[in-house]
């Protein structure tokens, strides 16, 4: 399967459950994740998309890596059964403190 069609897939789901998931456009800032996924109640999470089998490079992980410092969580996401899991763990985000 490859990398859009996953993507494609999250922005579905990401829908179905009453949110949006807009490609993340940052320019001057390389290596952001690929789709921010804003759910109701004001539930946030960053997702990069990747083909299955591939993994960020370098940037990316030094982005993911900054961005859960500052408390939000992060997720790669390279198989579409992982879907179900990363909108229940945004949705979760802020009723918890850990690190995802």
């Amino acid at each position: 399967m490859r990398e859009k069609e996953i993507e494609r897939k999250l922005v579905k789901a990401v829908k179905a459950v009453g949110g949006i998931c807009p490609k993340l456009i940052s320019p001057g800032m390389n290596g952001m994740p690929d789709r921010l996924v804003l759910l109701p109640e004001g539930r946030v999470g960053f997702v990069e998309v990747k083909a299955p089998g591939r993994r960020p490079r370098v940037l990316q992980d030094n982005r993911h890596k900054l961005l859960r410092r500052l408390g939000f969580p992060v997720f790669v996401l390279d198989d579409p059964l992982q879907i179900p899991w990363i909108i229940e763990e945004v949705g979760d985000a802020g009723r918890r403190t850990q690190d995802v």
